[in-house]
């Protein structure tokens, strides 16, 4: 008998979902290092998972589909509940086929149809896409939305080059900043204008996360009323460019702590990053590079940075570097040949939560 209720237990423990068995109290973050992709995997206390895009594909495909199962792993997940991919570029959903061979996805969601015509985007829409979700679920996401996640309130706040219409709870607020500043144009990226938005509310803790939005779009959602409130954390929108972050949406924010997903030369160019550090109560910007972009003149403490140049000169050039041209003739960007580290989050319901940068060790905690 006592054999037969050790087998009992034993089989209960291993046909419990990974969500009863994470004894964590907090909403855990992986931001992921995909080279200027997108990639960020969020853990909440049930076990129950939601990640936000899936990297590069094409090369680097493999490269980030792995870095995104080390977080799995390191989260002690066996599977991915919810996965949201923001829009149809190549960094944020070029891993996707690479990711469900190597995890099950339970739940897709997306804006809808590609609204840039590529060929290699529309050839994955028409011929892959469908027989990745026909294995879970897949709905297109619309603002007012709400993503199921025990614990957590997630709500969708644009997609589709829309944006919520009725304030969140506390939200709805005259925004003084829609007077004084004119959004930046599209930067002719139509599909980062349908971003999928996320608000996610954990007790008292707060985040934002709307992948490539621009301006424009940030602006409806703003404009005349800030919809969505104020953040404790806010993943900066487009990896730190201009054609995002106008201060209709960064100041009214208000964040605590920014933590920019950018790549070695992408994003964290100036103009965006005067607009970050100069919003009101910012206390930190936390960074997945170094950003050449950015020189020394407009970057955090390197102790607030994940991953540095490959190439470490004698002494990193103050000034930025100008970006480089688009398109299909542009110098590739840096490779990173080394080990790529990613900055991880803990939030507990009382609005608290710890920032930790995994290549150096170093945490800073942010009181209720």
């Amino acid at each position: 008998m006592r054999q037969f209720t050790a087998v009992l237990f034993a089989f209960c423990l291993i046909a419990l979902p990974s969500a009863q068995r994470r004894s964590a109290k907090t909403l855990d973050l992986y931001l992921i290092d995909v080279e200027g992709g997108g990639a960020t995997l969020f853990v909440a206390p049930s076990g129950e998972s939601v990640l936000i895009d899936t990297g590069n594909g094409g090369a680097a495909a493999a490269r980030d589909a792995g870095r995104i199962m080390d977080a799995v792993k390191d989260a002690g997940l066996t599977q991915i509940d919810n996965l949201i991919i923001t829009h149809w570029h190549g960094d944020h959903y070029g891993g996707l086929a690479e990711l469900a061979g190597r995890v099950p996805i339970r739940h897709f969601y997306d804006h809808g149809p590609n609204m840039q015509p590529a060929a290699p985007v529309d050839a994955f829409l028409k011929d892959t896409y469908p027989g990745i979700y026909a294995k879970g679920t897949h709905t297109v996401a619309k603002p007012g939305d709400k993503i199921a996640v025990t614990g957590l309130d997630w709500r969708i706040v644009t997609a589709a080059g829309e944006a919520l219409k009725t304030a969140l709870p506390g939200a709805g607020k005259l925004n003084p900043y829609c007077a004084t500043s004119k959004p930046n144009p599209d930067d002719g990226g139509v599909e980062n204008s349908m971003s999928v938005g996320s608000v996610i509310t954990f007790g008292k803790f707060r985040m934002v996360h709307l992948g490539d939005l621009t301006q424009q779009i940030e602006s409806k959602l703003m404009c005349p009323n800030n919809q969505i409130g104020v953040a404790d954390l806010w993943v900066v929108s487009h990896h730190g460019q201009p054609f995002s972050n106008g201060q209709m949406l960064v100041h009214a924010m208000q964040p605590r702590v920014a933590i920019l997903n950018n790549g070695t030369r992408k994003g964290g160019q100036p103009d965006a990053m005067k607009v970050i550090f100069s919003s009101p109560g910012l206390e930190d910007l936390w960074q997945l590079h170094f950003s050449l972009l950015s020189g020394q003149e407009y970057t955090a403490p390197g102790m607030f940075i994940a991953n540095p140049v490959d190439d470490q000169q004698a002494a990193m050039p103050v000034a930025p570097t100008p970006a480089p041209a688009p398109g299909p003739g542009a110098t590739p960007p840096p490779a990173h040949n080394g080990k790529a580290y990613w900055l991880k989050v803990s939030a507990d319901t009382d609005g608290s939560f710890t920032v930790t940068n995994t290549r150096n060790g170093f945490s800073k905690t942010y009181k209720k």
